[in-house]
């Protein structure tokens, strides 16, 4: 037995569909509403680009025609958390429909990634120069304004963060002496397009893997070695899962990569006895 996953042997898939995307200046509501796909097959990502466009044209009847971008800043959060009440998803934080933004706009709940992808593609609607963090442990937005630079988090209705408020994070998920050194402007660097998607799958991929979903697991792994390639790691844990499921000739082709990329990790040992198991099992086969 040799059982492939969809996104792997379906020409007209999730995974070219993925890799189209990403190619150029890529959409990032779009390219995370294809994600999201793995936990809603029949997702049509229209909907869900009509309820953004929809939500900034609210906050822009709001606003006055010169607003500045606090002001702009001040508008969305008042929309977006006090009338339409976006929040946190505190109660079931690890349901995989946090990270699914289709879900997070139907339901108004979400994590802290997700609430800030939803809030900067309000902003960009709204022509607003905001981006993302990916700040320790919680992503957060930046948003570029005459006086500098406001530091936002979605996840707790758009509280803005002062340096202060910051480091104490960093303490809290870092160390009280990383926090003290830490240089605020380098941490507050924006986030690019790819790097936003890539956190988005490690979040589902530990969702799915605690749960034990194994073949939305490797759906998942297989966007994240779309977007990056060189990632040894989610080769060697793709094989891993492939084997599980007994897809011997996918596991052995992933564990063999994993094994190129790093002929000197920790676990190569192991991984080479495996690779051998996966030979002979292969054999029986042909």
């Amino acid at each position: 037995m040799d059982r492939l996953n969809d996104v792997d042997k379906n020409p007209a898939t999730l995974g070219n569909e993925f890799r189209q995307l990403l190619a150029g200046d890529f959409d990032r509501a779009r390219a995370a509403l294809l994600i999201a796909r793995i936990e809603y097959p029949e997702l049509d990502p229209r909907h869900s680009i009509l309820r953004l466009d929809a939500l900034a044209s609210a906050v822009q009847a709001r606003l006055h025609r010169r607003a500045r971008a606090e002001d702009q800043v001040a508008m969305i959060n008042t929309y977006l958390f006090a009338e339409q009440q976006y929040r946190g998803n505190d109660a079931n934080y690890y349901d995989p429909r946090n990270s699914c933004l289709n879900a997070v706009l139907d339901r108004k709940i979400g994590i802290p990634l997700t609430l800030s992808l939803l809030y900067m593609e309000i902003g960009r609607r709204l022509g607003l120069n905001n981006e993302g963090i990916a700040f320790p442990g919680h992503f957060l937005v930046r948003v570029a304004c005459k006086r500098g630079l406001i530091v936002l988090d979605p996840y707790n209705g758009g509280e803005t963060l002062a340096e202060a408020e910051l480091r104490l994070r960093l303490a809290h998920s870092r160390g009280a002496d990383y926090a003290e050194s830490a240089a605020i402007a380098e941490i507050l660097v924006p986030a690019s397009g790819k790097e936003i998607l890539l956190r988005m799958l490690a979040n589902l991929k530990q969702i799915y893997l605690q749960a034990g979903e194994t073949d939305k697991a490797i759906a998942v792994i297989t966007l994240a070695l779309i977007v990056n390639p060189d990632a040894a790691i989610e080769w060697r844990d793709r094989g891993l899962l492939y084997r599980q499921v007994e897809a011997f000739r996918a596991a052995l082709g992933d564990l063999s990569h994993y094994v190129a990329l790093k002929p000197d990790a920790e676990d190569g040992e192991v991984v080479r006895h495996l690779l051998m198991e996966l030979h002979a099992i292969n054999a029986r086969f042909n």
